[in-house]
């Protein structure tokens, strides 16, 4: 009799423990199935972009619904590149260093940095014939801009590099003195803080005519036959005009990036900064 009792009361526990994992199990179901529709729901609002698209991060949902709340006339395609930069957070907020050291391709913004001791490899310095003073850039660059300058110069007009690479400390000393004669603020919407500069890259080159000073590039000659030929060479106007938001810096007419020829072009081609390119096109 004892034998009978304790098996039927084993049979109950089980049948108990049973009843309750299919009750677990039903709202986990119900919870996923509420989660699948929430989601779906948020996806309507921006047209179920992620289908169309292959830079959409599911993990970043909620962040491009909160900045299409605050930018609404903006299309789906450039809230997810505008979050996916980093731009729905403030300027030098949630960092990250840069993974493509060494590469044309390399991004460094506001969001992305290099280290204090990064050195590109190849820099070699470039011709006096086309330097204010001993100027370096990479190996790749400097070739292009030498053959950029010398078609500049056929065509008689003057391209001459003012500033190319900058080391972290280079960059450290002048940004330390913007911020202290014109404060944080002013200084971070034209100089790059240490490690945020793209000129330690070695692949950018600031030029002038050498008549004007390279603030009134813009107003020279040369500037129009960058603008029609930059790209040829591989070299981007890094810093466009109404693009401030996104670069996070004034627009700057004799700052030029070199990024290859497929890439320049592209870029000419679709009016995107650098910054959008690389998100649309060259991220992993």
């Amino acid at each position: 009799m004892k034998k009978l009792f304790w098996y039927l009361l084993l049979i109950f526990v089980v049948l108990v423990m049973l009843t309750l994992i299919l009750v677990v199990d039903k709202k986990v179901d119900n919870k996923d199935e509420v989660t699948q529709d929430q989601t779906k729901e948020k996806l309507s609002l921006l047209n179920n972009i992620d289908k169309k698209i292959d830079y959409f991060h599911y993990n970043y949902l909620d962040r491009y619904l909160d900045y299409q709340k605050k930018y609404s006339y903006l299309s789906d395609i450039d809230i997810v590149t505008r979050v996916n930069l980093g731009l729905d957070q403030p300027f030098y907020q949630n960092t990250k260093p840069s993974n493509e050291l060494n590469k044309i391709t390399i991004l460094v913004n506001k969001y992305t940095y290099l280290p204090e001791d990064y050195v590109p490899n190849n820099l070699i310095k470039i011709s006096d014939h086309f330097s204010s003073s001993t100027r370096e850039l990479v190996y790749e660059a400097k070739e292009s801009f030498e053959k950029m300058a010398t078609q500049a110069k056929k065509e008689g007009y003057t391209i001459r590099v003012v500033s190319a690479y900058r080391s972290y400390y280079y960059q450290k000393g002048l940004y330390d003195n913007y911020a202290s004669r014109d404060g944080i603020d002013i200084a971070d919407t034209y100089s790059a803080r240490p490690g945020y500069s793209e000129h330690q890259t070695g692949l950018v080159i600031d030029i002038d005519n050498g008549k004007l000073d390279f603030n009134h590039f813009e107003e020279t000659e040369e500037f129009t036959w960058m603008e029609n030929n930059a790209h040829l060479y591989g070299f981007i106007l890094r810093y466009p005009k109404d693009k401030e938001e996104i670069t996070g810096y004034d627009y700057e007419a004799w700052h030029y990036r070199y990024v290859g020829k497929e890439i320049a072009k592209s870029i000419k081609e679709s009016n995107l900064t650098f910054d959008e390119y690389y998100v649309r096109y060259l991220e992993n």
